[in-house]
């Protein structure tokens, strides 16, 4: 069942983007790091919504965080993480269930001091098991364990987010 579509996603992201602005407007430099594939996608959205901001008081550094499996291969970023030290970072996700990527994202985080982290999703479930709170909610979903979330988001194509 789909339960966003195109234009729904678009005014979400529109909306967190607003925010994200609101909330980091005295910031000179927000890094957007997004997770993996999709997570990147949803980042790469935010960004294209806030440049279009007017007047956009703070600069945008994006940074992809790989794997989203990090018992499987070490957390990687795309920038020296002691770059990060004393920077505002904004984790961004495409789905939130239990909390665990979001988790495990901060790891590499946790070897420098940053000024703040908040987090951001197109989708939240709401079943933490980790202490993650997110910051900036898409859409919030009551869902049994047994649904799956799926968020579709193609460079040339349209967006879609499904339950199953």
């Amino acid at each position: 069942m789909k339960i966003l579509d195109h234009k729904k996603i678009r005014q979400k992201v529109k909306r967190l983007a607003i925010e994200i602005l609101e909330h980091n407007y005295e910031e000179e430099e927000l890094i957007i790091i997004g997770i993996n594939n999709r997570g990147m996608q949803v980042a790469l959205l935010l960004i294209e919504e806030l440049k279009q901001l007017k007047p956009l008081p703070i600069t945008l550094t994006r940074i992809r965080l790989s794997p989203a499996d990090p018992l499987g291969s070490p957390i990687e970023l795309e920038m020296p993480v002691e770059e990060l030290n004393q920077k505002t970072i904004l984790l961004v996700d495409d789905v939130a269930n239990t909390g665990r990527t979001m988790f495990y994202a901060c790891k590499p985080l946790m070897t420098i001091l940053p000024k703040k982290i908040e987090t951001a999703v197109l989708v939240d479930r709401q079943h933490k098991s980790f202490p993650i709170k997110v910051d900036y909610v898409g859409l919030s979903l009551a869902t049994t364990l047994k649904e799956n979330i799926d968020v579709e988001i193609q460079e040339a194509g349209e967006f879609a987010v499904f339950m199953n």
